[in-house]
């Protein structure tokens, strides 16, 4: 008499096929690119809590510290005398640029003076570019924002837009020089609310 085998599989064989495309699955996912806004929350956090480190190290050692933005990158700048130097020997506040596909924008000012019915633009009102000399190629660009030795930040909002998307993050720092981490459609006053409830 012969035996008939069982067709089929074990239990055993189905569950190592699942551990094996689990495995494969999880891999595929890692190696997955972010969205980009993602990288805009990312960029936006990091530089929330760099600044925020800034603030400290500017109260605690008594240094007077600017950031310089530019459209793709920011750079922390320190006062030496009379002129800006990018700051030395930190591992932390270094120049940072972004990922393709993300960009910055500053605005300086508080947000309560950020109204339309303004009489004059903010700025300067000259061309600084037409009266710079030949030998300020090679000088670095003074700060937009100042973090001053007694921890005080200048107002402003910088926000982090990726590119092909409609939200952006911002990090805002107000009158008082508390900062804000805003997601996307948040404001200081909706997060204000929200937190007093």
């Amino acid at each position: 008499m012969s035996k008939k085998r069982a067709a089929g599989f074990t239990l055993i064989e189905i569950m190592l096929v699942l551990v094996l495309l689990a495995t494969s699955s999880v891999a595929v996912m890692m190696t997955l690119p972010e969205s980009k806004e993602d990288k805009a929350k990312d960029e936006a956090a990091r530089f929330y809590h760099l600044i925020q480190l800034l603030g400290e190290d500017a109260l605690l050692n008594g240094y007077d510290y600017g950031i310089r933005v530019e459209p793709n990158s920011y750079q922390f700048l320190e006062l030496t005398g009379k002129e800006w130097k990018p700051v030395s020997g930190s591992r932390y506040f270094t120049e940072v640029k972004m990922d393709e596909g993300i960009r910055l924008d500053v605005e300086i000012g508080s947000y309560s003076w950020q109204d339309k019915d303004r009489l004059f633009k903010p700025g300067s009102l000259f061309n600084e570019d037409l009266f710079a000399e030949q030998t300020d190629k090679d000088k670095i660009k003074p700060p937009q924002v100042f973090v001053m030795a007694s921890g005080e930040f200048t107002p402003f909002t910088l926000t982090f837009e990726a590119d092909g998307e409609e939200h952006y993050w911002r990090v805002q720092a107000d009158e008082v020089g508390l900062l804000h981490l805003l997601p996307p459609g948040e404001t200081i006053e909706s997060l204000s609310e929200r937190e007093s409830q």
